[in-house]
């Protein structure tokens, strides 16, 4: 109840407007520098637009005391990834500069390390924040793999949509929304895909060595996806064992009790 009587909804929404407005801004100063057509313009604002609407709602329902620093980092993340996807939209009629697609990917890249260290520094870590940290993350990935499915092929795509596909398998099978533990594995694989992707995309290895980059980052998140769903599945088939086990004794303890 607290939360609620210190929830400023202006100031809150304010934030959301501001990351817009620069999301804007970006968009205008690439479209300065290279020249964007139209594709590119009308997926960067749709970008900023749909942004806003998720971001303002989810704040909105949690309603917290302030936005808060880390998720000011994962913005401007979001933000850059805007950029980038508006680059990819653009890269159907031109390819865009190397130098600014690899630098504005990176900087994301790199700011994906810096939000979770300061929701920590400043004890303003949210469930809020962690799942904007992962969308951000996730689209990124999802742009990333459309623009080397380019070259590469459309086989590509399994990288940026494997995430996407899991959330709608759960949405089918709901044992697949139980929580998960902490994997190192899993956050290094995650990390690893963003940076194997830029790599791809850069365009500075051969055809073979980046067909040989997007095949290991493919392999090592199916190992990884299919190392969680394998637990899962064994977890919920351990819980169901469980439920069965224990319905089986209560007809039997009702017996003993009436005898």
């Amino acid at each position: 109840m607290a939360l609620n009587n210190t929830y400023e909804a202006r100031l809150v929404q304010q934030e959301t407007a501001v990351g817009a407005g620069v999301q804007i801004l970006l968009l205008a100063l690439l479209g300065t520098a290279i020249g964007m057509g139209p594709a590119g313009w009308l997926t960067g604002l749709a970008f900023a637009v749909a942004t806003w609407a998720v971001l303002s709602r989810a704040l909105h329902r949690t309603r917290p005391r302030s936005f808060g620093p880390a998720n000011r980092v994962t913005l401007g993340r979001a933000t850059l990834v805007g950029g980038v996807t508006a680059l990819v939209a653009d890269s159907f009629q031109d390819s865009p500069p190397v130098t600014l697609f690899v630098g504005l990917t990176a900087v994301a890249l790199i700011l994906d390390g810096v939000d979770g260290k300061v929701a920590r520094a400043t004890g303003t870590s949210t469930p809020l924040g962690a799942r904007f940290d992962m969308e951000v993350d996730a689209f990124l990935i999802l742009v990333l793999s459309v623009y080397v499915s380019m070259s590469q092929g459309p086989w590509v795509l399994l990288i940026g949509g494997m995430r996407y596909g899991f959330v709608a398998a759960a949405r089918v099978w709901n044992w697949l929304n139980a929580p998960l533990p902490p994997s190192m594995a899993r956050k290094t694989v995650a990390a690893l895909q963003g940076i194997l992707l830029l790599v791809a995309a850069s365009g500075y290895l051969p055809f073979a060595a980046t067909f040989g980059v997007v095949a290991l980052a493919l392999g090592t998140l199916l190992w990884s996806f299919g190392r969680d769903v394998l637990w899962l599945w064994r977890t919920h088939r351990a819980d169901q064992a469980a439920v069965e086990e224990l319905l089986e004794l209560v007809p039997a303890r009702r017996q003993v009790v009436a005898s």
